[in-house]
């Protein structure tokens, strides 16, 4: 099958979806997808010129590639259940969730089972960049799969790398967000400390903002502390306890000591517990619930 016969479904377009979706039409491919609550994600693809499905099975029916991009790999567990009678082989399966690289591996092995292929490809940066066509990918594939998939995910991807066979994409995935999520722990207990011993955040940021310490992720999670922008970085804290609970998984499998990351883990824990876990909140906002947790009003 050549990249030009390709046709694409889409499931999940959410903060990150709709824009993956979006660049997928406006590149010309065939996409096919559906609403899950929210309609006006649907509504504005269909206007481009996207085609909504009856159901999973239905879509799996009318598409060769599927990338799913959910929140977890419960739900994408899920929908592949529900794609599964639609399924044709020679199918692949796309998985750009955050997920646990043994959910991955067992996926797979059942879609084998019936001539469907199955790659993960995780994604790094923002739903900005999902819009903008640029996000960053990271693939774990068989090669001649890969060689498939590419041009399609080229779509919406500026940076996309194999990172080796399938289940190798998620567990990069992990890492990155260990090395992200790990930032912010770090920033937040540092503004706490700074503002307890009397450093204004202006002050912090200036000497922090273009030193060695700086980076796009500080940059971004600093626009809600700076600026009050709380949608510099649209990521929920409750996806990030739930990333960082796969990367202690990950570990604990490998036999490695997660000192540092189950700290990471339970300052998002202690946010969700106290009220970020409700969807509004997103990692910039830990600095609220770090302070509040050492009797610091910001």
């Amino acid at each position: 099958m050549t990249e030009a016969q390709e046709t694409i479904g889409f499931v999940g377009i959410g903060l990150m979806g709709q824009g993956m979706a979006k660049n997928l039409v406006e590149k010309g491919y065939p996409l096919t997808t559906l609403a899950h609550r929210n309609r006006k994600p649907l509504e504005d693809l269909v206007h481009r010129g996207a085609t909504e499905a009856a159901s999973l099975e239905d879509l799996a029916s009318r598409s060769s590639i599927i990338f799913l991009c959910l929140t977890g790999a419960p739900e994408a567990a899920s929908v592949v259940a529900s794609l599964k009678p639609g399924l044709r082989p020679g199918t692949v399966i796309v998985d750009c969730s955050t997920g646990e690289p043994t959910v991955t591996a067992r996926l797979a092995a059942e879609m084998a089972d019936i001539g469907v292929d199955y790659a993960d490809a995780p994604l790094g940066r923002t739903p900005k960049e999902a819009w903008e066509g640029t996000l960053d990918c990271m693939v774990g594939a068989t090669g001649p799969v890969f060689e498939r998939i590419r041009p399609v995910i080229a779509a919406w991807a500026g940076k996309i790398v194999h990172i080796g066979e399938i289940g190798a994409g998620h567990k990069m995935k992990l890492l990155n967000n260990f090395l992200s999520l790990g930032y912010a722990a770090i920033y937040s207990e540092a503004l706490a400390m700074a503002a307890r011993v009397g450093i204004p955040v202006e002050t912090f940021d200036s000497v922090i903002r273009g030193g060695r310490m700086d980076c796009g992720f500080y940059q971004t999670f600093m626009g809600y502390t700076l600026e009050g922008n709380r949608e510099a970085h649209k990521f929920s804290l409750s996806n990030g306890l739930k990333d960082m609970r796969y990367v202690e998984a990950m570990a604990n499998a490998a036999g490695v000591a997660t000192h540092v990351a189950s700290s990471v883990k339970n300052s998002f824990a202690m946010a969700v517990a106290t009220g970020g876990g409700g969807g509004e909140d997103y990692v910039p906002h830990l600095p609220d619930f770090v302070a509040r947790a050492n009797g610091i009003e910001r």
